[in-house]
């Protein structure tokens, strides 16, 4: 691309070409016309005076014309001849065979027998060069007695023509030069600070507003280049307090706590913030430039926005939505974005997470719900076969037999559920800490499967155990166990005779997978959600048949969770099910520290 230094001074370069030569080109002819009519008006002056002598000397005295007639010749450079009123050659000039010649017939002599002076200009043999020639009449007493005829040799006016033009042409060439010089300078010191405000300006553009121009002079460029730097100086300091606000914001936005989702008019989602990446527990990121109804895959979501695009209405809702594994509370602000012109922009969706709210309310309202039921049977089995053997099965050895072996069970059961009562409370506490250690699984999976065994004969289930890799983790061994010891027994008291239950460990590249897997009665999906809540039983008759309180799996997810471990679980109805850990094979506190 052409610099606006060479589109300024080339198109300024041709105008000056331009119009010297033109001006050469109408000097030229002009000062040839000029020389042409000094040339005339001489040799007419000059034809005067050697008429004038000729009348002197006398028309009939031709040996003394012609004596005559050369000296003329030769002192004024002049072809000259002298004709009778016949048109006769009288004297000649420039050739003694002259009078043999017949000159009637030549133009200027026939004007000038018309008119009484003739003027030609054209190429003479006689001399082998181009003349110009001029007739005027010879008179005595009124009467034509002769015609004397001049020729001037046009050589002269040729190279007096050719010298003007060399003269010209060096004339303006140089004044071409200097002109260029000139227009060179005084363009530079118009266009330079020109081309530096564009330069400057380009970077403005870029966003270098640190960039700077040469003031200059107290003259418009300089004045332009000061309000330049004026205005980068400015757009520095809005774009500083913008970025400042901008990192604000997003700081804001990122670290709210609470999900934020924006929605432009064509329903596309244009912001989401990390919350809800955690909330939602999946890469919200992918969510962004795509269909609110595509991206999101919670329909209740999808329903509130839609509400809001049809009434331009805010909205507050308690949306109950399936999140992993789990049921999660959250309560929803969504409110339409209107612009200046009255038309909707789009909508912004806030979402507070009160799952934990909401659990400790509803552990709050189970809790003595569950327990009161959980120790009801219990207490009223200790009572009631109390009571019967005070009022009198005691003295019946066979009756005091039975009924103390049941009060024991049920002792033994309500000891069990107060147990595991205490510790999920100890698991919950604010105090609660692991005892982290180097572990190795299969060790522990060992050591379960060796406890469970006799279970597991007795129903005739194969219990065993798989391991891949190096199946070695940081954790609490005791609290592992806990975790193996839980699930596997789940596993025992849920699936039915000759069935298969599998303790499987597989390393990853940063955690090693603990799974049990059973082929028992399965869990149906709507029941999934709920699997770890207190007391929540998949058969509530079958789970207090054998021997459950319902608070195992609680403390399943409260101790990998003190582990940071990922809890899943996957089921088919009458299937069987599989619950999967995935242990970091570092402790993740470590990992922050460092």
């Amino acid at each position: 691309m052409t610099s606006y230094r060479s589109r300024f001074v080339f198109p300024l370069t041709v105008i000056v070409f331009v119009v010297l030569a033109s001006l050469g080109a109408l000097l030229g002819p002009l000062f040839k016309e000029f020389y042409f009519d000094r040339m005339s008006d001489r040799i007419e002056k000059e034809a005067g005076i050697v008429a004038f002598n000729v009348a002197q000397t006398g028309i009939d005295n031709e040996e003394e014309l012609q004596d005559l007639i050369e000296i003329f010749s030769e002192e004024l450079d002049l072809r000259i001849t002298l004709l009778s009123v016949d048109q006769q050659v009288i004297a000649e000039s420039a050739d003694d065979q002259a009078e043999n010649r017949d000159y009637s017939g030549r133009p200027e002599i026939r004007q000038a027998v018309e008119e009484g002076e003739g003027k030609e200009i054209r190429m003479s043999n006689t001399v082998n060069e181009e003349l110009l020639y001029y007739v005027t009449t010879l008179e005595e007493d009124g009467t034509v007695t002769g015609y004397l005829r001049l020729g001037l040799q046009l050589g002269e006016l040729n190279r007096v023509y050719r010298s003007i033009w060399v003269i010209m042409l060096i004339s303006f060439s140089v004044a071409f030069l200097i002109i260029f010089l000139l227009t060179s300078k005084l363009t530079n010191q118009m266009i330079a600070p020109i081309e530096e405000a564009t330069r400057v300006a380009k970077q403005l553009a870029q966003g270098n507003f640190k960039a700077r121009t040469y003031e200059g002079e107290e003259n418009e460029t300089g004045n332009l280049n000061r309000s330049l730097n004026v205005l980068a100086q400015n757009l520095g300091q809005v774009t500083r307090t913008y970025q400042m606000q901008q990192e604000h914001l997003e700081t804001l936005i990122e670290n709210m706590g609470s999900g934020l989702l924006l929605i432009n008019s064509k329903g596309d989602i244009t912001l989401v913030n990390r919350s809800c990446r955690e909330l939602f527990k999946e890469d919200t990121d992918e969510w962004l430039h795509k269909l609110y109804y595509k991206a999101i895959k919670h329909k209740k979501i999808i329903k509130l926005v839609q509400e809001i695009f049809l009434t331009e209405k805010g909205k507050k809702r308690h949306l109950e939505l399936p999140i992993g594994i789990e049921i999660r509370h959250f309560d929803v602000y969504a409110a339409p974005i209107i612009g200046s012109n009255d038309k909707l922009r789009g909508i912004v969706l806030v979402f507070h997470d009160i799952t934990d709210l909401k659990k400790l309310e509803q552990a709050r309202k189970d809790f003595v719900a569950n327990v009161s039921h959980e120790l009801k049977t219990p207490v009223t089995s200790l009572k009631g076969f109390t009571e019967t053997l005070l009022a009198g099965a005691m003295e019946s050895p066979e009756h005091r037999e039975k009924f103390l072996t049941i009060i024991a069970k049920e002792s033994d059961r309500l000891e069990v559920l107060i147990s595991d009562l205490l510790e999920l409370s100890k698991i919950e506490g604010s105090h609660f800490q692991l005892d982290w250690q180097r572990v190795n699984l299969y060790t522990l999976a060992e050591e379960v499967k060796l406890m469970l065994q006799d279970k597991a004969d007795k129903k005739k289930i194969a219990l065993t155990v798989k391991a891949a890799g190096n199946p070695e983790v940081d954790g609490d061994p005791g609290r592992i166990k806990q975790i193996m010891i839980n699930l596997v027994n789940n596993a025992l008291s849920y699936t039915p005779e000759a069935g298969e239950v599998t303790i499987r460990l597989k390393e990853q590249a940063e955690t090693v997978v603990l799974e049990v897997e059973d082929t028992g009665i399965g869990i149906s999906k709507k029941e999934l959600p709920r699997l770890f809540e207190r007391f929540y039983r998949v058969d509530r008759a079958r789970s207090r048949n054998s021997g459950g309180t319902g608070l195992g799996l609680a403390i399943v997810k409260h101790l990998a969770e003190a582990h940071k471990a990922k809890l899943d679980v996957t089921s088919e109805v009458n299937k069987g099910t599989t619950f999967k850990l995935a242990f970091y094979k570092e402790r993740q506190e470590d990992k922050k520290e460092k």
